[in-house]
């Protein structure tokens, strides 16, 4: 008997960063919702901190699957998968063997040398879709060499995903908010006195002014800016009355001290972190996929670059009218001017509307059904 619908998942993966787990999980999640029966696995590093946490069956390996083609490739003849996505990762022999064994190649790139790796005559030749991250006017349309390689080739068919947008789970968000407001109230030294936005009298739970988003909580050695620097920003508005939200992932260690206004969500899962963007005036982000989900959500967002290729995407960004970009020293300047004056931050929202970006996963979800031969 052949097997069911397969799919395996194999993001680049490590101690630094989430993004690509991030997205392959919450895809991952769809056709699991869409197509309970189709069997999923991912390939990991077992440095990853989320490594342990897959909710679905996860295959760990020595460091990031683009190091481990031994073990890909064994994955590959031992799970027989209909379809392999990988997500910035791969090697030229992982990707053949993928197609040696009759599974369709789906590859994302969402940084200028995976994109490059991409185009690349050989590989072309072996995907059969390239999925660029983030809409096209952040990233970079097609060039005219793209262009020309893809009328010779014919292939592979090339797609710009706007975000990848996992659905809002407010019941999840609501929980997080209560818990929090819980544990800060029973905290000493709390202030419990109340008196202004976002203070400890407002209801628990109640709907953030800022949500503020470095990343997964990783320093990058080139980049100026850390996590630190956005709880110091977070702090800031807090100070000033503000209600605020830090978001921090796997790896984020910066000490955030319990306060009325300020609260620290760990562990904040894909559809908590989307109702939490849905609410919140303003949205304090770095230039990653969090970045493109809220923008795909009509938020406002002030956007600071946090590793070395996301200061392109926010300039393109800012130079589109859609986010704020202000220097390091201004950022905390620029948000109480957007959360003080409501025809500004409705000005970024206009912009954005009629660039008319949106949640992919209808997309995604039509390609993967194709490819998988699912209804």
């Amino acid at each position: 008997m052949s097997p069911g619908p397969r799919l395996l998942m194999v993001p680049v993966s490590g101690p630094r960063g989430m993004g690509e787990y991030a997205r392959c999980l919450a895809i991952a999640a769809a056709v699991a919702r869409r197509w309970p029966q189709v069997e999923i696995r991912f390939l990991v590093s077992r440095e990853a901190p989320y490594a342990a946490t897959c909710p679905f069956q996860a295959i760990l390996l020595p460091s990031s699957p683009t190091r481990c083609t031994a073990e890909v490739l064994a994955q590959l003849a031992e799970f027989r998968p209909g379809l392999v996505l990988f997500d910035n990762s791969g090697r030229t022999r992982q990707l053949q063997a993928a197609g040696d064994a009759g599974s369709r190649v789906f590859f994302v790139s969402s940084r200028s040398r995976q994109r490059r790796k991409a185009f690349r005559l050989r590989w072309m030749g072996m995907l059969d879709e390239h999925w660029i991250s983030y809409p096209a006017p952040l990233t970079g349309e097609l060039t005219s060499l793209e262009r020309w390689k893809l009328r010779w080739l014919g292939r592979p068919a090339v797609r710009f995903l706007d975000a990848v947008v996992a659905p809002p789970d407010a019941a999840a968000a609501d929980a997080l908010l209560v818990a929090a407001a819980a544990g800060s109230a029973a905290t000493p030294g709390a202030d419990a006195r109340g008196g202004g936005p976002g203070s400890a009298g407002d209801a628990p739970g109640a709907s953030p002014d800022v949500v503020v988003v470095p990343g997964g909580g990783s320093s990058y050695p080139d980049a100026r800016i850390s996590p630190g620097h956005f709880v110091e920003w977070s702090r800031c508005l807090a100070a000033r009355g503000h209600r605020v939200v830090v978001v921090g992932g796997p790896q984020f260690d910066v000490p955030v001290t319990v306060a009325a206004r300020l609260t620290l969500l760990r562990g904040v899962p894909a559809g908590a972190l989307m109702a939490l963007l849905q609410r919140a005036r303003l949205v304090l982000v770095n230039g990653g996929d969090t970045l493109a989900q809220a923008l795909a959500l009509g938020r406002p967002c002030v956007a600071v670059p946090i590793a070395g290729d996301q200061a392109a995407r926010i300039a393109r960004a800012a130079a589109l009218g859609v986010v704020a970009a202000p220097a390091v020293a201004d950022v905390p300047a620029e948000c109480l001017r957007l959360l003080g004056q409501p025809g500004a931050a409705a000005h970024l929202q206009e912009r954005l509307a009629a660039l008319g970006w949106r949640d992919a996963t209808p997309l995604i979800l039509g390609r993967i059904g194709a490819a998988l031969g699912l209804g």
